[in-house]
């Protein structure tokens, strides 16, 4: 379990330069400081704010740099939704001594800063995991690899049924301008695959295939909206007759 407050030589003095939260939070949760910034991420806890990391088995990670779902418990969590047992029950867990913590549904992980500070990344979405043979793969970590591919402007990775896996990753690729001159579609998609293939263990392989579009979908904030193009590509495969 994670508590640590940074303390501060004057309060008034914080720059904040993040804050991260959700609605359920009321809606902040960490902030960070100006006196310790880390670029990436999402801040140091606030008062009174405790965060666990659970592992997909549900045991707790206390080690740094350990990913797992991130439990969030303070008096600024929410008591529930209401008329709705159903969420409530997915959302909120209860420990043995009471405490009720919020299922924030972030894969996260905790690592500490040079200045001694506890900050917490977010990794990825866990309902956004992609589930190889059981192996779980981030698309945010094969999208940032992607991005280092010569050919590849922008990127997003969904997963996609596949009869053996369950599931494989599949890349949609903004090409880079002025690349592929004298080079087919065919090729440039395998340079893209072998660029993953060199790097990355099999099961994090582009096993989905890449395909190519003009624009990643984004949020007003910059997010990829993965639903879309998991949307796209159910219906593409509805449309081919593939069985979902």
């Amino acid at each position: 379990m994670h508590n640590q407050t940074p303390e501060y030589p004057n309060p008034l003095a914080t720059l904040t330069q993040d804050i991260t939260g959700l609605t359920e939070t009321s809606p902040v949760v960490t902030s960070t400081s100006g006196h310790d910034i880390w670029l990436g991420s999402s801040g140091c806890l606030l008062p009174l704010i405790e965060v666990r990391i659970l592992s997909a088995d549900g045991e707790e990670i206390t080690g740094y740099d350990q990913p797992g779902e991130l439990l969030v418990k303070g008096p600024a969590v929410v008591l529930g939704y209401l008329n709705n047992d159903k969420a409530n029950r997915e959302t909120f867990i209860t420990d043995s001594e009471g405490g009720r913590w919020l299922r924030t549904g972030d894969e996260a992980v905790i690592r500490k800063s040079p200045a001694g500070n506890e900050h917490v990344f977010i990794v990825d979405r866990i309902k956004e995991l992609i589930k190889v043979k059981g192996l779980q793969v981030a698309p945010a970590e094969l999208e940032a690899h992607l991005l280092t591919c010569p050919l590849v402007a922008d990127c997003a990775v969904i997963p996609v049924p596949d009869d053996q896996a369950g599931e494989v990753p599949k890349a949609f690729v903004v090409k880079a301008p002025n690349v592929g001159v004298g080079k087919s579609e065919l090729m440039l998609k395998k340079e893209i695959q072998k660029h993953v293939e060199q790097h990355k263990s099999r099961h994090k392989w582009l096993k989905g295939g890449v395909e190519f579009i003009s624009v990643v979908p984004r949020s007003p904030s910059g997010k990829i909206l993965r639903r879309l193009l998991r949307d796209k590509e159910r219906e593409n495969r509805r449309k081919a007759g593939a069985k979902l």
